[in-house]
């Protein structure tokens, strides 16, 4: 969990589990070769106790020579603003917390004092609630700077040392609110286990968490493999095929591809979640049949502020904006550009960051080089472009004449047939002539701009990613 030089900081309440932590790391500091100082963090939920508890804890620093990292917070206004469980809000704040000291370089761990009960309670709760293997691993030794050393190690225990040093702690009162499903758990569900069912339950249930963390951990390197291999990662988003999501491996029997595409949703989900919320086995079903059987430009709109789209054989995961307050409006204004062009060279690159790619314009001698272009759709005679020449995403009213149709189409009736969602139409390139549209990107070029037996020079357009 850490290593000599260590600068660890004990994260403090004046409970007795944090306080029997720190008394232990005290002990073995040396023989660990670790620096320790002391981490409190006043959620300000219980008046003058918790200021009780702060110069408790303060005080328990000072005695030992530690140095005392404090942080403050009104948690239940935080938790009223953001319509959030009051006990979730008071651990997120605890934990950033925690994370600004290390990140300032203060600590390079924190070491926390969950124990062997409470992991067993939080198995049992997450079992009660619903849940799968993720679930049944409960809370992890180590999480990124975060340990706990004392997962092994039972509540009594620590009790029965502090009592043997002649160590007070503080009590929580609300720790005994059985209005608490944790509390509930802790003082009626794991005392009628031990008696009347399993006198080690808690050591039972402590190995079954450690069971599920192995297996966890390896059904995650072959999903994250698998991920690497089939999605397309960007900044605010990830792209999968429908057939790579529900196939993800071709030797798997079905029964076995449904558990890894299970898996992909909720590792892609992870990764794009800006905000709360749970994603539910309901939600997982669903994004599946939407892989399956779902639409074109059908959206499922998910907890954690997530949306997925269905755009023709693929899948895109995104934030969906909600947790910002962005309408729908906002969250779909198109990626404007627009870049005026000099066909003077032979070759005019145009890069477009908005979309990700380059569009290189190459002039060639025509009929000369026919042959070599004749399955290219985007060949026009330069001599009938007309300035300005402009290189522009497209906007409504524009239309395209191209050849093989009688009359000019507006491009947006041109995109939904050839089934273009509006998420992929968003910032769809044209090239514009004389404020004529003379190309669009998938189609064939305009006719009076169009190459024929009459051309003496034509201009091919090529697309290439970033």
């Amino acid at each position: 969990m850490v290593g000599a030089g260590d600068r660890v900081g004990v994260g403090v309440s004046g409970g007795a589990d944090s306080t029997a932590l720190l008394l232990l790391l005290v002990e073995l500091r040396e023989k660990l070769g670790i620096v320790l100082s002391v981490a409190h963090f006043n959620h300000k939920l219980r008046g003058k106790s918790s200021e009780a508890d702060e110069k408790f804890v303060r005080k328990l620093a000072a005695n030992h020579g530690l140095t005392f990292h404090t942080g403050r917070a009104d948690v239940a206004a935080r938790a009223k603003r953001e319509k959030a469980n009051l006990e979730d809000a008071a651990r997120r704040a605890r934990y950033a917390f925690f994370a600004q000291i290390v990140e300032q370089g203060h600590v390079t761990h924190v070491a926390v004092a969950h124990t062997a009960d409470d992991q067993a309670e939080t198995v049992l709760a997450h079992i009660l609630r619903g849940t799968g293997l993720a679930g049944l691993a409960a809370i992890h030794p180590v999480a990124g700077n975060i340990v706990r050393p004392l997962l092994d190690v039972r509540r009594a225990e620590l009790r029965a040392y502090l009592k043997s040093r002649k160590q007070a702690w503080r009590e929580d009162v609300t720790n005994r609110d059985m209005t608490k499903m944790r509390a509930r758990i802790r003082r009626k569900l794991l005392p009628l286990l031990e008696k009347q069912f399993q006198p080690a339950v808690v050591e039972h249930l402590t190995t079954l968490a450690e069971l599920a963390r192995e297996d966890e951990a390896f059904f995650n390197a072959i999903t994250q493999e698998r991920l690497t291999v089939l999605a397309e990662e960007h900044a605010a988003s990830v792209r999968i095929k429908t057939g790579d999501l529900l196939q993800p491996h071709k030797e798997l029997t079905p029964a076995l591809s449904k558990a890894l595409s299970t898996r992909l949703v909720r590792q892609i989900v992870a990764k794009v979640k800006p905000g709360k919320g749970q994603l539910t086995a309901q939600h997982v079903e669903a994004i599946l049949a939407l892989a399956s059987s779902g639409q074109n430009g059908k959206v499922l709109q998910l907890p954690g502020d997530i949306e997925v789209r269905r755009e023709r054989e693929a899948l895109v995961f995104l934030a969906s904006g909600r947790s910002t307050g962005k309408n729908s409006e906002e969250k779909t204004l198109p990626r404007e550009f627009s870049h005026d062009l000099d066909l003077a060279r032979a070759e005019t690159t145009v890069r477009v960051a908005q979309l990700g790619c380059v569009f290189r314009l190459t002039a060639i001698d025509w009929p000369a080089k026919r042959g070599e272009t004749i399955q290219r759709a985007a060949v026009l005679d330069r001599d009938r472009l007309l300035s300005p020449l402009v290189l522009r995403n497209w906007r409504p009213g524009d239309t395209l004449h191209f050849l093989g149709r009688q009359h000019a189409h507006k491009l947006k009736r041109l995109l939904n047939e050839k089934r273009v969602s509006r998420w992929e139409r968003d910032g769809w390139p044209v090239l514009t002539s004389g404020g004529i549209v003379a190309w669009a990107r998938g189609f064939p070029v305009a006719a009076e701009f169009a190459a024929d037996e009459r051309t003496q020079a034509g201009i091919v357009i090529a697309e290439e990613s970033l």
